[in-house]
């Protein structure tokens, strides 16, 4: 009997592993949510993501997340879909573009890899549907109707207010996601981001037109003044509610806008009106000719890149991407409270 309990007692079981990646495991970067942060405007996209069995994604390798130049850091991974909506970037059954659950899928990654942030920009597809607003202020010029911003304007408040909670729930779905993976919250950095102006009131005269912005000039107001700084504001209550860190892009793009610059294009970080003139030509990509429109450019993707890179490296909580003396994009700390 004594050498049955010598044997029980002196030869424990090993203890179960603790539940997260492997203490080598490659230090990453995830972007999580819609075409701000897939790359949508700037061109290359990722194979399988430009309408091969329906995706269109539209992944760039000139995304911002690729392009932050962060000490220690591995590898980069998107998972941000373009067009997508909150219930898609969060957990659940919903699907963007064939594309199942981006928080499931960053479960994965958090498992195998050492995940050091995930960077969020999703709400504008939500209740604002602010790229379907664009197309109506097209059409609002095209047709000579009165402003999009008198028609959408009344209400944009109560459909920003709307989006937050969709928002705050794929945050959260993000937490429990990294909690079940081994993480606690300290142990990485959660980034939810807003967005740019893709257009501003001091375009080009003769680019007011479908050759570039063709957009009335109380919409190019309303947009810069009114639509992006309410849509900002939501997202950041969003952020706080789940005690994530926040950046402020509402005013990243100003003067770079698009058709801001006339014949130089290169001076701007946005997309103009962009036709895909093939795409025109087959039935099943006739469609998504005009996505890339009023998206940031491969220039604009890397400043926000910049920008996102020096806010990672700082322990501050909130952030602005604004131009500093050298022209260039940087995270101002004390601009994004």
């Amino acid at each position: 009997m004594l050498c049955g309990l010598f044997v029980l007692v002196g030869s424990p079981q090993e203890p179960a592993p603790l539940p997260g990646p492997p203490r080598d495991a490659p230090r990453v970067l995830v972007a999580m949510g819609d075409s701000t942060m897939s790359g949508e405007g700037a061109g290359d996209y990722e194979p399988g993501t430009d309408g091969q069995d329906g995706n269109w994604c539209h992944r760039s390798p000139h995304a911002s997340i690729h392009q932050t130049d962060l000490p220690g850091i591995d590898d980069t991974h998107n998972l941000a879909c373009s067009g997508a909506p909150s219930p898609q970037v969060g957990l659940g059954d919903v699907e963007q573009y064939t594309e199942p659950s981006q928080a499931e899928r960053l479960g994965e990654i958090a498992e195998r890899e050492r995940v050091v942030a995930v960077v969020v920009a999703s709400g504008a597809n939500d209740d604002p549907g602010f790229s379907h607003v664009l197309n109506a202020c097209v059409q609002a010029w095209t047709e000579r109707t009165e402003p999009c911003g008198e028609v959408v304007g009344p209400e944009w408040g109560e459909r920003v207010d709307r989006m937050v909670p969709k928002l705050v729930d794929a945050l959260r779905d993000i937490r429990t996601v990294m909690r079940d993976a081994g993480y606690a919250t300290d142990d990485y950095a959660l980034v939810v981001q807003s967005y740019a102006a893709p257009i501003g009131p001091d375009i080009a005269p003769d680019l007011q037109d479908l050759s570039g912005c063709p957009f009335r000039e109380d919409d190019l107001r309303w947009v810069g003044d009114t639509a992006v700084p309410v849509l900002t504001a939501g997202v950041r209550q969003a952020a706080a509610e789940v005690d994530a860190r926040f950046l402020d892009l509402s005013r990243a793009g100003i003067g770079r806008e698009a058709c801001t610059h006339g014949d130089d294009q290169d001076q701007e970080w946005f997309r103009r009106l962009a036709v895909r003139w093939d795409d025109l030509q087959e039935d099943g990509r006739a469609s998504h000719a005009l996505q890339e429109s009023f998206h940031p450019n491969a220039r604009g993707h890397a400043q926000l890149g910049n920008c996102l890179g020096e806010f990672l490296g700082t322990d501050d909580r909130a952030a602005a991407c604004l131009p500093g003396e050298d022209g260039d994009l940087h995270a101002a700390t004390s601009a994004g409270d």
